[in-house]
């Protein structure tokens, strides 16, 4: 008797950065645990996310804007990721990076409308009536041509629907015979049919005749459970400028403007406004009708000192309109010059915008939140490493940075396989950080060899 040991069949994902955290990691009450959820540290700035996502739950901030700001490697990207974790997935987060606005084709405040659009959910709730089952009959009733001639005219079809629970005649309109001819209906599929839009879909064969043939190129699929009468509702998401694409490029017309957008590859246009307002009327019926409630989501820029005075001009703008999501910016600059001009300002931002803004600083960390940084990192890249090294790599973190440190590890697992250890000790570490300069020794090295340089 053979016993093989079973492959987990769990995904294996790619470690990213941020991998490791899986929310803000807060109690109940909205206090923080020091580490939970892959976070340690940043007592302050977490709790500060928590108030935010109560208020983002409860639809109390939308346009508002936050503004995270420390120093670089400070958890500010996390931060961000962790509050688009505690909201879950329903409520869109579009990330984007300030220098993403400069474009060749389109213009930059285009690109901030349209992440802001990307950042606004539409949750449209449908109710349909469906009539499915097996095709039990299926007679087209004939009548003498309206026209004259010899011709005859179906003035409609009788169709027989059978489900667990029962059986229905239906009577239907000569039309949805042409759709059943075109989905290629025969007795003995199951097919559902939409009584508002009169839609037809073949699902398959009903596997009461699966043994009919010993080979063939059939789906089959068991009888519907129910009656064949059905009212079910539907939830769609969708954003709006997913609307937005769809109407600017209207598909399948028979028009020369869809025709040619079809043969040619369409380039990347702006979004006219008229358009979006035209998409705003629609949005606002759907809302006032009870159809449809917004999801104010999230908007990321990170590096938003990187966006010069027009942008901030615009988001000023944007910020204000009634359909806006909850902004969130990054920065690790202190003060220094707005793009585009010659005036300085702390982060980076105009001083009417920063005047909108709630800031939350991030804290740099410690030796000891280093440490188990390093150690929630190791674990999440599957290396053993023991205290010591965890220590000296803190260390290490002090001195350069906490980036350079977690760079670190996954040479130092490689190291010390090659070594023939399977646990990193102290030796690979120290090996590895001879081989690799961190930047502020690099600098050093730069200054103090200037002359050999070409500068």
């Amino acid at each position: 008797m053979k016993i093989e040991e079973v492959q987990s069949t769990t995904k294996k994902q790619r470690i990213a950065t941020h991998t490791h955290i899986k929310g803000l990691g807060l109690e109940a009450t909205g206090k923080v645990i020091p580490l939970a959820a892959g976070f340690v540290g940043q007592v302050a700035a977490r709790e500060a996310g928590g108030l935010v996502v109560d208020m983002i739950r409860q639809k109390k901030m939308a346009g508002r804007a936050l503004l995270f700001a420390g120093p670089p490697g400070t958890g500010k990207t996390a931060l961000a990721l962790g509050i688009s974790q505690e909201l879950g997935t329903k409520v869109p987060l579009c990330p984007m990076v300030g220098s993403e606005v400069y474009s060749s084709e389109v213009k930059k405040t285009e690109v901030l409308m349209e992440n802001f659009r990307r950042a606004i959910g539409l949750r449209i709730k449908e109710n349909k009536e469906v009539y499915e089952g097996e095709v039990t009959e299926l007679s087209p009733e004939e009548t003498e041509s309206v026209t004259g001639g010899y011709g005859k005219a179906i003035s409609h079809v009788v169709i027989g629907l059978k489900t667990v629970k029962g059986t229905k005649q239906l009577k239907l309109d000569p039309t949805i015979y042409d759709a059943l001819i075109k989905e290629k209906v025969a007795v003995g599929d199951v097919i559902y049919i939409e009584a508002n839009s009169g839609a037809v879909k073949r699902v398959g064969r009903s596997d009461a005749f699966a043994t009919e043939f010993d080979l063939e190129a059939e789906e089959y699929v068991p009888l519907p459970k129910g009656e064949v009468h059905k009212k079910k509702e539907i939830v769609q998401d969708v954003t709006l400028h997913d609307l937005d694409a769809a109407n600017a490029r209207p598909q399948g017309g028979q028009d020369i403007l869809s025709l040619m957008g079809q043969m040619m590859k369409p380039r990347k246009t702006e979004i006219t406004d008229k358009l979006r307002q035209e998409i705003n009327k629609v949005v606002n019926r759907y809302i006032d009708e009870g159809v449809a409630e917004l999801v104010p989501g999230v908007l990321f820029i990170d590096e938003v000192h990187m966006l010069d005075m027009e942008c901030f001009s615009y988001l000023n703008r944007a910020l204000e309109s009634s359909l806006s999501p909850i902004v969130i910016f990054a920065t690790n600059r202190g003060i220094c010059t707005v793009r585009g001009t010659d005036m300085s300002s702390p982060h980076g931002i105009p001083v009417d915008l920063l005047d909108r803004l709630v800031i939350i600083r991030t804290e740099t960390y410690g030796p000891a939140e280093m440490i188990q940084i390093l150690a929630i990192r190791a674990q999440v890249e599957e290396i053993s490493i023991d205290e010591e090294s965890l220590a000296y790599l803190g260390e290490i973190g002090q001195q350069a940075s906490l980036r350079h440190a977690v760079q670190l590890l996954s040479p130092g697992s490689v190291v010390a396989k090659m070594n023939g250890r399977e646990s990193i000790c102290k030796a690979d570490l120290e090996e590895v950080n001879s081989l690799y300069l961190n930047a502020k020794t690099s600098a050093k090295l730069l200054q103090e060899q200037q002359d050999r340089y070409i500068s």
